[in-house]
């Protein structure tokens, strides 16, 4: 080997260690920046994770940890009629809420994607109510459900639905309160949803549209042939979202119904929350979390293997 290609093998392995030491600056650079976040994230998110699974292996309350119970927390979850209950009413609420979301959501933007002098104020009227606390969402919506003084009412009066005389008392009969519930979560939150359906909207090329115009297709079979189906990707991910928000809802139904009429709107979140906090019961509480996780980490899998399969096809 000549003197020229040992030099060459030299400055190619000093090029490659410089190279690589460079690399383990910025990959340490990069982890600096990101320990804040890291750090944050293992106190509030990790670690409470690790210590909810310790408390539902215990007989736990608000002041200290009691007994070793085992799997007792778990059989007894499994023998409690109110758990299955209220995980019951939640699924309701599920059923009733995600699709009427997705619709809607997808409603509003195409309203929302008009190229109109009125594009602006649509879009802000569709998303202000999701910058609303749900406690202020959740006492507007007592105020126009509510008998005799109730906005709803009083329209329905007016446009000759109901008599002078007659009332709806949408709180005292479950099925009339699972609709004041959906309605309402769906005036508060369908804005944020609808907000990306629109940015997805938006980023169908124009160029596909004109060219379904030069074939003679009408707007509506553009939209049920373009638009729709390329709409799948961002439809996938509103729906798991919605699914696992729907599961979580509790304050909204509390405000509203307490969990009434009786226990008929009671979601598994409240349920959890009165076992833990007002009876004192925080091992079982913790273990019917575990439960609603293992039910939402199990749907997100479905979902996903699902969505996997007909991208694959």
């Amino acid at each position: 080997m000549s003197t020229n290609e040992v030099d060459l093998n030299k400055t190619s392995v000093t090029a490659r260690a410089q190279t690589k030491a460079r690399q383990w600056r910025l990959d340490i650079l990069a982890f600096l920046f990101l320990l804040p976040f890291l750090a944050v994230y293992v106190v509030f998110t990790i670690f409470p994770m690790i210590k909810g699974l310790q408390m539902s292996l215990y007989d736990w309350t608000l002041i200290k940890k009691m007994d070793f119970v085992g799997l007792n927390n778990y059989i007894a979850m499994v023998k409690d009629a109110n758990f299955w209950r209220a995980l019951g009413n939640s699924t309701y609420f599920v059923i009733l809420s995600t699709p009427s979301m997705l619709i809607f959501a997808l409603l509003l933007a195409v309203i929302a994607n008009q190229k109109t002098r009125l594009q602006k104020f649509f879009r802000s009227v569709f998303f202000l109510p999701s910058v609303l606390s749900v406690s202020v969402v959740s006492y507007v919506g007592l105020f126009v459900i509510q008998p005799y003084t109730g906005f709803l009412n009083n329209l329905l009066k007016l446009l000759g639905i109901l008599s002078v005389d007659q009332e709806i008392f949408w709180l005292t009969e479950s099925s009339l309160a699972w609709i004041a519930i959906t309605a309402i979560t769906l005036w508060w939150t369908v804005g944020v949803n609808m907000i990306l359906y629109l940015s997805a909207m938006q980023d169908i090329p124009d160029d596909i549209y004109e060219a379904g115009r030069l074939d003679g297709a009408s707007e509506r079979q553009m939209f049920f042939r373009i638009t729709l189906p390329l709409l799948g990707p961002i439809t996938k991910t509103i729906l798991l979202l919605q699914i696992i928000a729907s599961y979580k809802v509790f304050l909204q139904i509390y405000i509203i119904t307490r969990g009434g009429p009786g226990t008929d709107t009671r979601p598994i979140i409240q349920y959890i929350y009165e076992e833990g906090i007002k009876n004192n019961h925080m091992g079982y509480a913790a273990t019917m979390s575990y439960a609603l996780f293992a039910i939402l980490l199990v749907l997100s899998l479905i979902q996903l293997k699902m969505s996997a399969k007909k991208e694959a096809v």
